[in-house]
């Protein structure tokens, strides 16, 4: 008698070679997750320093709160019908202002980690815990490259 099926050892074979694909696959799609965190965070900054940008214009001075949820005062709904105020990985973003003038400002995600580390200017990123910063509407730290 004939009988149909999968022996036990080719049941251990394709459920190997399913373990050794994942394991290949999972790192991959983590950091394209981040990317796409990451990307996002720096699309809602852009967004958020235009429209600060503009106040600017407006005002002759840069909005001057010390926080980004205090920023909706200044800005909505007339520059932004809503501002972001947290980053792709859910932390909130960093506002900083001369509070006294208001003539520069900086905005910045503190990345994957949450931790502000050291801003430098001029600096392209390799890592996604490192901090996105723009200064008066410019990026002056940002991604750039294969990321770890």
């Amino acid at each position: 008698m004939e009988t149909k099926g999968f022996t036990l050892v080719e049941l251990l074979v394709v459920v190997a070679i399913i373990g050794i694909l994942a394991a290949i696959a999972i790192p991959y799609l983590f950091r394209s997750l981040n990317r796409a965190r990451q990307k996002r965070s720096m699309a809602d900054m852009r967004t958020l320093a235009a429209a600060i940008e503009q106040y600017g214009l407006d005002m002759t001075f840069y909005p001057k709160v010390s926080e980004v949820g205090s920023l909706a005062q200044c800005l909505e709904p007339t520059y932004l019908r809503k501002i972001p105020t947290q980053d792709g990985w859910n932390n909130p973003f960093y506002y900083q202002t001369d509070l006294g003038s208001g003539t520069d400002y900086t905005l910045a995600s503190l990345g994957m980690d949450g931790v502000q580390g050291a801003w430098v200017l001029g600096r392209k990123t390799t890592n996604y815990d490192d901090d996105i910063v723009i200064s008066d509407g410019q990026f002056v730290q940002w991604p750039e490259g294969m990321q770890k």
